[in-house]
């Protein structure tokens, strides 16, 4: 079997932690190469984009973009749809949880206070609950697609935690509590019994 390792911070969240899982869900043996923020730098260049997380598969080649990478897990080990048009809902809404990262993200570069808590609590009331509607709507239940769990469903997993966390200033950890199927999603998540077992020795 091809060696496996995929690379990204240590810490549990981010763009990363949906790949860790997903690998993890698919049965892959695979090294988890936790990097230190403070080595980052010296092996930024390194990296196709300038960024993690990165995914290399002996043999194959290195693959950036956690969307992609989530893909390519999906598709090969039953973690998305096989119907064509099914997975590219999912990856529609891998996607969406993108356009999420990105509008909360460019939050963090604000350093006046007044100036953050403004754009933090517009984002809470206006962007983010439109886009929870959004994909709340889209949700059968308990997973995006019913009873099976896949790479979309562990993405939107980790978006929903870095709210419901309350690490971010001026964005409640109740944003989400308004939205059934996406609160559903988030337990349903989080007592799979493999989700329970990645996570067991790491908190």
């Amino acid at each position: 079997m091809s060696k496996v390792k995929l690379s990204y911070f240590d810490f549990s969240g981010g763009r990363g932690e949906a790949c860790r899982l997903a690998l993890f869900l698919g049965g892959v043996d695979f090294v988890d190469d936790r990097i230190d923020p403070k080595e980052w730098p010296s092996k930024k260049s390194s990296t196709p984009y300038g960024s993690l997380p990165v995914l290399e598969i002996e043999g194959k080649g290195t693959l950036a973009q956690s969307n992609a990478i989530l893909g390519l897990i999906g598709s090969q080990h039953d973690l998305l749809p096989e119907n064509f048009f099914e997975a590219a809902i999912h990856h529609g809404i891998l996607n969406s949880c993108e356009d999420f990262n990105f509008r909360v993200a460019n939050t963090l570069r604000i350093e006046d206070e007044e100036l953050k808590k403004k754009s933090r609590e517009e984002l809470a009331e206006g962007y983010i609950k439109e886009w929870a509607k959004n994909i709340d709507k889209q949700i059968d239940g308990p997973f995006i697609a019913g009873e099976k769990i896949s790479v979309a469903d562990l993405k939107l997993y980790t978006v929903l935690s870095w709210i419901k966390k309350g690490v971010l200033d001026y964005i409640p950890a109740s944003t989400f509590d308004d939205f059934t199927r996406l609160n559903g999603l988030f337990t349903a998540v989080s007592t799979h019994p493999k989700v329970i077992e990645w996570y067991k020795d790491k908190n």
